[in-house]
């Protein structure tokens, strides 16, 4: 058995182990379609009355089956092994193999809850300087290693398949090269499902407002700021899921830069089958507020990058390096990997520590150092839903990305909201009741934001109990899905005030703009950081004065 463990950052850097899964079966078919119109064979369909579909990884062609909890402790020791025997032979099955999981997950008491990990038989391999493309070439060739492309904004870089049927061996693959001199990093891909992170009025948390007859006054004073910006001349490129291009909001000529699908590799990041997330937050963070929802930065322009390729895939990087080679200024992440149930303490997911693949890692340090013509992107990632510790995210914890919290109606906690050293800030969000926390319910059903047109999305339209009669703008968006975008477009803002500031100097605007929210219980450190809240909830009007240095109000 080979050993299940990926090293981030080079041969010193962090190893991850991993385990394989008691009770998951990954499979891919030869056409990629769904397993259920793929399958052949009658005892094909018949062993999978032991299972259920747990995950699917599209862009791959895989699926990931888990042992049904009613058969479980019956046909544990026979159902894997017999299902993917069966499998394999079924004419219309390429692959039949086990899943991972994290080594963490796998010794968990609900270890059958676990979050399956999927490795692609893709590698990602940097040499080192001065080795040159022969000898890389050579080393790519011993281990049986095709080219897939070159990531030259990563150095000497560089994306391969190894042979079909590789399997676990990939591990193996990885291993061997990065013990040779000529290596300074390599790992395999390995795949997670991406979770959007959402957690389900008028605009309150742009102004104070009065929604449902009580007076909110809980807002990050977005409107303040619009006298003196309102995002123009700057582009917010938000990696989400699919963006409703045509929503009224979005249509202003000019408003659209650069659209593309990086997991279809093409120009048209509309989106697909049940896709609202990424609508929504392109509309908090920049939509028109001609119609029926403003963005906090109603004037940038939007670059639309639609991205569902799962957690860990190499598409990920591609998103960044593309929003910075096409002039985003401000790149707005709404997704990382996924959450434990903020409200179960025994999910095992909150256990789960998932570091950034190194490609990510530099397509974000890219990203930080090259964008603005050298003044760096900014980059904002939402903090997760899973009330858990944010340290265990990779994503949101890379040094040169903006952690956001979600704060409520009454300027305190969102009760999902991550926590942790590095949260850098919170904007306002929706929020659940929870007896058992001593949580109090909201007094507002959420945020207010774009939805995709028609009956496609979160509202489906017809009342007004979710939004429009029409169904463009949803009433109940929320999670740190929402407060990310919020704190991107007050970057762009404050970009559009003074173009000049790096994104460091940027990320210092933010955190003076910041109110101290919640004194009581924020357990703030004597510095000013809050393990919930950062520096605090941020402030638009504060931030664009200061954007020209102009003394703190």
């Amino acid at each position: 058995m080979p050993d299940l463990t990926a090293r981030y950052g080079g041969r010193e850097g962090r190893a991850v182990r991993f385990a394989l899964s008691r009770g998951m079966v990954v499979v891919r078919t030869r056409t990629r379609a769904p397993l259920s119109r793929a399958l052949v064979s009658a005892r094909s369909r018949r062993i999978l009355d032991a299972f259920e579909p747990h995950a699917r990884f599209p862009e791959h062609g895989v699926e990931v089956l888990r042992l049904r909890a009613a058969t479980g402790a019956r046909r544990l020791a026979i159902g894997q092994d017999e299902a993917r025997e069966v499998l394999r032979g079924d004419p219309g099955v390429e692959f039949a193999g086990r899943a991972l999981v994290s080594a963490g997950a796998a010794r968990h008491p609900h270890a059958a809850l676990a979050e399956p990990v999927v490795y692609t038989e893709n590698l990602f391999v940097a040499f080192r300087l001065g080795i040159s493309p022969a000898r890389a070439r050579a080393l790519l060739k011993g281990h049986g290693l095709r080219l897939r492309r070159t990531l030259p904004w990563a150095g000497h870089a560089c994306f391969v398949s190894a042979p079909r049927g590789t399997g676990l061996r990939v591990f193996d693959i990885a291993s061997a090269l990065l013990s040779r001199p000529e290596v300074a990093l390599c790992h395999p891909e390995l795949v997670r499902r991406m979770r959007f992170r959402r957690a389900f009025a008028p605009q309150w948390h742009l102004r104070a407002a009065r929604v449902n007859g009580v007076r909110i006054d809980a807002h990050a004073e977005v409107t303040a700021a619009w006298r003196t910006s309102r995002g123009e001349g700057i582009t917010i490129a938000v990696i989400d899921d699919g963006i409703d291009l045509d929503h009224e909001e979005f249509t202003r000529r000019g408003k659209i830069v650069a659209p593309r699908d990086v997991t279809q590799s093409d120009a048209d990041p509309r989106p697909g089958r049940g896709e609202a997330h990424g609508t929504a937050c392109a509309g908090i963070a920049c939509a028109e507020g001609r119609s029926g929802a403003s963005g906090v930065a109603p004037a940038a322009r939007l670059m639309p990058v639609r991205l569902t390729s799962g957690i860990g895939s190499m598409d990920e990087a591609t998103a960044f390096v593309w929003a910075t080679d096409h002039g985003a200024d401000v790149i707005s992440c709404s997704w990382g990997p996924p959450d434990g149930q903020w409200w179960n303490p025994d999910d095992p997911t909150h256990e789960e520590e998932v570091p950034l693949p190194d490609y990510t890692r530099l397509a974000i340090d890219y990203a930080a150092a090259r964008g603005r013509k050298g003044r760096g992107t900014v980059v904002c990632f939402a903090a997760g839903n899973g009330n858990e510790a944010v340290e265990r995210d990779g994503y949101a914890t890379h040094p040169h990305v903006i952690a956001v919290a979600a704060c409520n109606d009454r300027s305190t906690r969102s009760v999902y909201s991550d926590h942790g050293a590095a949260i850098w800030c919170a904007f306002p969000s929706n929020d659940y009741a929870s007896e058992a926390l001593g949580h109090p319910a909201p007094r507002t059903p959420g945020i207010w934001t774009t939805d995709v047109t028609g009956n496609a999305g979160y509202n489906p339209g017809g009342a007004l109990t979710q939004g429009d009669r029409a169904g463009h703008y949803t009433s109940g968006f929320g999670g740190t899905s929402s407060a990310c975008p919020g704190v991107a477009g007050i970057a762009a803002l404050v970009l559009a005030r003074n173009p000049r500031l790096a994104a460091l100097e940027v990320r210092e605007v933010l955190r003076r703009s910041c109110d101290r929210i919640d004194e009581t219980h924020g357990a703030y450190s004597p510095d000013g950081h809050s393990p919930f809240y950062g520096h605090g909830r941020v402030n638009a009007r504060r931030a664009v004065a200061l954007a020209r240095g102009a003394p703190r109000a």
